[in-house]
Order: structure tokens, then C-alpha cells, then sequence
């Protein structure tokens, strides 16, 4: 298992509960494979630094997760699947 911290943007057009019921996904993604979430950061809604599928602003969360492989595949699959978030990135600790 490692340390990967992650940033994804989700589309500001939805409304908070459906908001905080893709953040519930993401996170399950993770400890349903054995990983830890070891912290979150919700930015709320900020301007993007250029327009993504039609949308200036987006609902940025951060987080620090130790998960293994299968965990990391399955959160770039679902991110790339699920059309609530608009962009993704994960990136592994040193």
C-alpha cells in the first residue's frame, strides 16, 4: 500500500447532496479495496483555469489516500466512466 494524493473536479451544476454522494463514491472506491482515506479537503466551487465540457467553474475536492493498485485502477476508471466529474488526477507520494 501507498500514499497518493488526488484532486478531482465535479460538475457545479449539481446540487449538494448529489455533490456529497460522489464524494461517498469516490471514497468507497478506495476503503472497499482495502485502502485507508487519510484525509479530505472540499474547495467548494472555484473558477477553472479554462473552460472544461461547457463549465467555468467546477467543485474541487483533494484528498490523501494509502491504497494499492487495484484501488488506483478502479478510481481512474470510475472518474473516467462517471460524467458528474469533469476532470481527475492521482499522484503518488514519495
Amino acid at each position: 500500500m501507498r500514499q497518493y494524493t488526488g484532486m478531482y473536479i465535479i460538475r457545479p451544476t449539481l446540487d449538494e447532496e448529489a455533490t456529497k454522494a460522489v464524494i461517498a463514491d469516490i471514497e468507497k472506491v478506495f476503503t472497499d479495496r482495502g485502502g485507508k482515506i487519510l484525509e479530505v479537503n472540499e474547495w467548494g466551487i472555484r473558477e477553472l483555469a479554462y473552460e472544461i465540457e461547457d463549465f467555468n467553474k467546477g467543485y474541487y475536492v483533494k484528498f490523501l489516500v494509502e491504497a494499492g493498485n487495484d484501488a488506483v485502477e478502479e478510481y481512474d476508471r470510475i472518474c473516467n466512466i462517471k460524467e458528474d466529474i469533469i476532470r481527475h488526477i492521482l499522484v503518488k507520494e514519495d
